[in-house]
């Protein structure tokens, strides 16, 4: 029995390490396109590898597209991106049955075209500018990993990862994501601007000829193989009571909620918060080559699961209060007690 264990665990400490390689590689790959932001590129990662979606939150021309494009040459997978706009129908996205006429019978026949969303990495661009119908089209695909025209079910390839950006600026003639879509995403990943010396290189790069060779570090076989492999990485409970108290103390109603909670917040985040916690502490110390979730890794990546499922009240707006602020001191809270 002890050396059935034995085996087991050196197997897993091989996958382990397998994985943090990997990481890293990939991370080189794209710091040949893309300079700086080694947070962001961490973060997309974890979603990537825990089998979830993230939104990619920030203004015009912080290479937003550039890091979608690079990460899917640097993971060997199948890349499309798709630019919402008002006119943009599900069909447009989906695919949809076209009358086809056979070449050699002359008979037409009913013939399914597939459309942008079977690929391995999408890039919803603007997400919140396209009507509620074509966003429940995405979405639906999403948590499916499916996608239905009349009586055919036809499935998305594996792994299937979607990436939807939004621009906080610009607001007028958008439909932004209901809080029940938004909680879909694991992640909300805000880009900032560049530090100095990083913008100067930006500049110098992108206006020189040299065009960045990125070379795949994996491919989609081995990807499915990994994300299994954060499933079984382990959250002591104390690591799993950290992650929901966090997540109940910014439910208003809640009696562990401060006092702050109850002033600023009008709905709180909900139980998948607690899940992606943990499942991205989980891929976190994974990649980082741990073998097991940690209070910090939950601290780490709370800004980013729990930002979009805070939602603030009018006395928050007033007093110009955002649910980053919010969730900053909620994790002093917590972590002093």
């Amino acid at each position: 029995m002890a050396k059935g264990g034995s085996v087991d665990a050196v197997e897993a400490a091989a996958k382990l390490e397998r994985l943090s390689d990997a990481a890293r590689s990939v991370e080189d790959q794209l710091a040949r396109a893309i300079v700086g932001q080694e947070e962001v590129v961490e973060q997309l990662l974890v979603a990537l590898f825990s089998h979830a979606h993230a939104l990619l939150v920030g203004v015009p021309g912080l290479a937003k597209t550039l890091m979608v494009s690079s990460l899917a040459r640097a993971l060997d997978l199948s890349f499309r991106r798709i630019q919402f706009t008002p006119d943009l129908m599900p069909a447009d996205i989906t695919g949809t049955d076209v009358i086809q006429p056979d070449p050699e019978t002359g008979q037409r026949t009913m013939q399914f075209l597939r459309g942008p969303v079977f690929a391995n990495l999408i890039l919803a661009d603007e997400v919140n500018r396209t009507p509620p119908k074509t966003q429940a089209a995405l979405l639906e695909s999403m948590q499916e990993h499916q996608v239905s025209i009349g009586d055919t079910t036809y499935p998305l390839p594996d792994p299937f990862f979607v990436l939807a950006t939004q621009n906080p600026i610009e607001q007028e003639g958008t439909y932004p994501l209901p809080e029940a879509q938004l909680d879909r995403f694991m992640l909300e990943i805000r880009i900032g601007y560049p530090k100095r010396d990083e913008e100067e290189r930006i500049v110098a790069r992108t206006t020189g000829r040299d065009e960045p060779e990125i070379s795949p570090v994996l491919n989609a076989e081995e990807i499915i193989e990994l994300q299994g492999l954060i499933r079984e990485i382990p959250a002591a409970p104390h690591v799993v009571s950290y992650a929901v108290n966090l997540a109940r103390a910014s439910r208003p109603e809640d009696p562990t909620a401060p006092e702050f909670i109850k002033r600023w917040v009008a709905w709180g985040a909900g139980v998948r918060a607690g899940q992606y916690l943990i499942l991205g502490a989980k891929a976190r110390a994974a990649l980082r080559g741990r073998p097991a979730a940690s209070v910090d890794d939950v601290r780490d990546l709370a800004h980013a699961v729990m930002r979009h499922r805070v939602l603030i009240n009018f006395n928050a707006e007033a007093e110009g209060v955002h649910s980053d602020e919010i969730i900053s001191r909620l994790l002093e809270v917590i972590g002093n007690e």
